[in-house]
């Protein structure tokens, strides 16, 4: 049987405001469990991003169950780590590190975190043509799920062209020619015209960095819109989507179920994935909602 007492952490910088450690620990109340959730911020410690290989053998040795892993730390560690679940190692990050006997390895609850979201929030959603704002490190881990949903073919648009270029290239490796393609912003209206869903994953609409990802006027009622930030859970983009009839996911889901995941891998229990839902929806003072 699995132990009823955990030290757990997460690695990354200005991570003062996130919601995990919450998250975790009103699950482990509601099991019974001894849990521990530190930050270890490299900018309070004072650190490089490049440190985090020294932080996870500190962590090891101080008899961490695991760690969660954040921005800007997702591809730095690595190197680092004894070895990588399949999905962590296609996708190239790692958020979730587990101790396991002595090794170090790592895992991508991103990944899946968006696809139940997603399955569970748009399931009858077409995936025909699917249209990505970001290929950022958010953006590889949804790209990664739609396709593993069954999107036929996802189209990336980021302002630095090459990044989205590159992660089109890893992605058609991994899935197969022709699921993925890179394009420029010029693109967007006729790509969003012939698309059945947008997927959002940049910064904007997060509370710093207020704003839509694209012109309102290149939404319509036949879109569904599935975001990435879940602070706010309703950003202006969703607002927008939502007034003109699109079906919407929001963030919440992801950022609830990866945590759920993490959970699961960190105790070897298995978590309410739907009061942790209701758990971030009561963290951030609205509840995390579907439209149809």
């Amino acid at each position: 049987m699995p132990g009823d007492s955990f030290l757990v952490g997460l690695i990354g910088s200005g991570i003062g405001p996130s919601l995990s450690p919450a998250l975790h620990q009103r699950e482990a109340d509601r099991q019974g469990l001894r849990y521990l959730y530190r930050l270890l911020d490299l900018d309070t410690l004072g650190l490089q991003p490049e440190a985090v290989g020294d932080l996870v053998r500190s962590a090891r040795d101080l008899g961490y169950d695991g760690l969660n892993v954040t921005h800007p730390c997702k591809q730095l560690v690595i190197p680092h780590l004894d070895a990588l679940d399949p999905q962590a190692e296609a996708l190239g990050a790692v958020n979730t590190v587990v101790f396991d006997g002595g090794r170090a390895v790592g895992h991508n609850t991103d990944v899946t975190g968006f696809a139940a979201s997603f399955a569970r929030g748009l399931p009858d959603a077409p995936l025909e043509r699917v249209v990505q704002l970001g290929a950022g490190g958010a953006g590889a881990a949804v790209a990664h799920a739609a396709l593993t949903l069954g999107a036929e073919r996802i189209t990336l648009v980021d302002a630095q062209s090459e990044r989205a270029a590159t992660l089109a290239a890893s992605l058609t490796g991994h899935f197969g020619a022709g699921r993925a393609a890179a394009a420029g912003p010029d693109e967007l209206p006729a790509l969003v015209t012939g698309a059945d869903g947008v997927i959002h994953a940049t910064p904007t609409g997060m509370a710093a960095h207020p704003g839509l990802p694209l012109a309102a006027e290149l939404l319509h009622p036949g879109l569904w819109v599935a975001e990435v930030v879940y602070r706010p859970l309703r950003t202006e983009l969703l607002r927008t989507a939502r007034a003109l009839g699109c079906a919407t996911l929001d963030g919440g889901g992801m950022a609830a179920f990866q945590a759920a995941d993490a959970f699961r891998l960190f105790t070897g229990r298995e978590p309410d994935s739907a009061a942790m839902l209701a758990d971030l929806a009561a963290l951030t003072g609205a509840a995390a909602t579907t439209t149809p």
